[in-house]
């Protein structure tokens, strides 16, 4: 709809504050992350800091199918200006924070304008660019993330120690201005012929449902054991909350997620593999720069530049997958994506101790070429198996299939990784029985330069173990991952072939 109105120069200028507009949403975690050593000393809170990440990423993952349907109904354009708009209220909020509290609400509703900007920004990319040209373009948008894991932790830190941790939000608001005003003088968009009904109902239901769910997930293994009757609580209500916003949705005249959503094979084929994608890309998110800096014994940089090479080859392998998916088709491009993930874990799990850097990176830069061809080609091929007035539904579906299973993941390798340590420091040998830590400062002892040799060498094969452990996890996610595109139709679609 929107490819036939847009200039070759234009669009230019428009994937410009696209990618300025997934900058701000991009670095956000990153730049706030580097800055909480000083946020926690000049507000206090310490006890509840993890919340500033955990309130902007559920708001955000629960926000996103809503804001899907919304720009189908009233067009892309609108409701991305609305959501950089709230992002930067958020933003300008959390500078003037006077207290923890204040500043977890502000980071709220950071979240809110960023469930928007994930919604939209994939699909206007998809409305102007032609098949062949979206892998190119979604390389572009990956490379976003590449350069903000490596400039995020750099202008965090620069800011907090030379300035203010309060200019990491500030410095939002002119990069979000210039954004807002690229797209509103070269994005050219049909206005929707009529609106549609709004299902009110359904979004709080999806709010509710949703917001219940990743709240689970993120305090389950924290404030209550995973096997307890907390837990079976949790699924009861879980499964009565989907189980009323099914009967609601399926009542509504126009619902925020469509049955037809989980009825096409091909959907639900591509969002559960884009679930156990968002998964796998946790357990290095979590562990590895842990694992480099208290086995391998490198410094806290080393370790973010280890993270950080999977960024490397993640664009380039998501902007050569448009070559692979126009010859093969989306399903056979991301079984190749995900095989050579699952190569990549092996490859982690048959690596000696203590491991090498080299041998990390090497892991990293394999894993990041194989996300590159799971994730662009699922996007792009369920956004091309509808038209314009449903594209803003399946990105919005697929985008919080993404952020549900990093959630999912998150949860899940905590729990691993946990279990294993505190079974191998109950079976330490009764000689370090006494001299041992408790869990919760097992990384601080093994970084400290006064620690006893013997303890702090069986708490590095502790922590080596337990990771493999979490990567054997990985493994187990990568074959499901496997078998559920190898159960995905190969050929579906009215405009192309998945």
């Amino acid at each position: 709809m929107t490819q036939d109105v847009q200039s070759q120069k234009s669009r230019g200028w428009i994937l410009a504050a696209l990618m300025l507009t997934m900058a701000l949403a991009a670095m956000d975690s990153t730049i706030v992350a580097t800055a909480i050593p000083q946020i926690v000393g000049d507000l206090g809170g310490f006890s509840l800091f993890s919340w500033l990440f955990s309130i902007y990423l559920l708001i955000q993952t629960i926000t996103i199918p809503i804001y899907g349907k919304l720009a189908d109904i009233y067009g892309r354009k609108p409701i991305l200006i609305y959501g950089v708009i709230v992002f930067l209220l958020g933003s300008a909020a959390c500078a003037g924070a006077w207290d923890m509290i204040s500043l977890i609400a502000f980071r709220g509703l950071q979240a809110v304008g960023a469930g928007a900007i994930m919604a939209t920004v994939n699909t206007i990319a998809a409305d102007i660019y032609t098949l062949e040209e979206r892998a190119k373009i979604q390389g572009w948008l990956s490379s976003v993330w590449g350069v903000s894991a490596i400039l995020g932790p750099t202008i965090g830190g620069a800011l907090a120690d030379y300035a203010s941790w309060r200019w990491i939000f500030l410095i939002n608001i002119p990069v979000g201005i210039g954004s807002i005003i690229m797209i509103s003088i070269f994005l050219k968009e049909n206005k929707p012929i009529k609106y549609a009904k709004i299902d009110w109902l359904g979004a709080l239901a999806l709010l509710v449902t949703g917001g219940f769910i990743m709240f689970g997930l993120m305090q389950g293994g924290q404030s209550w054991d995973w096997i307890s009757y907390e837990t079976l609580i949790f699924i009861g209500i879980a499964a009565v909350l989907v189980y009323a916003t099914m009967k609601i949705e399926a009542r509504a005249e126009s619902p925020i997620l469509p049955r037809w959503v989980w009825r096409k094979r091909v959907l639900v084929g591509a969002n559960l593999a884009t679930i156990g994608m968002g998964c796998m890309t946790m357990g290095p998110n979590m562990f590895l720069p842990v694992f480099s800096q208290s086995v391998i014994g490198v410094g806290a940089i080393t370790a973010g530049f280890i993270l950080a090479s999977m960024s490397i080859t993640w664009p380039i392998s998501s902007s050569f997958s448009g070559k692979l998916y126009l010859r093969i088709g989306f399903r056979n491009t991301a079984l190749c994506g995900i095989s050579i993930v699952i190569i990549a874990v092996s490859s982690f799990l048959f690596m000696p101790y203590p491991g090498s850097v080299a041998a990390l990176v090497g892991v990293q830069l394999l894993m990041g070429a194989g996300f590159g061809l799971i994730s662009t080609p699922l996007m792009v091929g369920v956004q091309s198996t509808v038209d314009w007035g449903q594209r803003g539904v399946v990105t919005g579906a697929s985008m919080f299939s993404r952020y549900f299973g990093q959630s999912l993941g998150a949860a899940v390798f905590a729990a691993i990784f946990n279990s294993v340590l505190m079974d191998k420091l109950t079976e330490a040998p009764a000689n370090l029985q006494n001299a041992l830590p408790k869990v919760n400062q097992v990384v601080e002892v093994l970084q400290s330069a006064h620690s006893d040799a013997t303890v702090q060498n069986y708490l590095q094969h502790v922590f080596f173990d337990s990771t493999h452990t979490v990567y054997i996890g990985l493994l187990t996610v990568g074959i499901l991952t496997l078998i559920v595109l190898l159960l995905t139709p190969k050929h579906f679609g009215k405009i192309d072939k998945f």
